[in-house]
């Protein structure tokens, strides 16, 4: 798994509402049986520097930022995409969540 991979929700409670998780910790943190996720959603308002517009398998996903959380490895289904040539977007937008810059 690597930083800034996009994964199907495997929930079937959220992944209607919640269609990907963005892994967004650190590939030297790969022996944890956890990771730090940020959930694509495809309905919600977004705020351009917070939330992030990406296109994953033809939908449009907004990153909700103010979402991000860490889950067990194994609630993480198929891998779909990497979003790392978004890298910057996605700092940022975590940057901004913390840093209000």
């Amino acid at each position: 798994m690597t930083q800034f991979d996009v994964f199907i929700n495997k929930n079937i409670d959220t992944n209607t509402q919640i269609p990907y998780l963005l892994n967004v910790q650190n590939d030297i943190l790969n022996n944890l049986s956890t990771t730090v996720v940020i959930p694509l959603i495809s309905n919600i308002k977004s705020i351009s520097n917070l939330n992030p517009t990406f296109v994953i398998e033809s939908n449009k996903v907004i990153m909700s930022t103010t979402e991000i959380g860490s889950i067990p490895i194994s609630y993480l289904g198929e891998k779909v995409c990497s979003l790392t040539d978004k890298r910057t977007e996605i700092i940022n937008a975590i940057d901004f969540l913390i840093t209000g810059y």
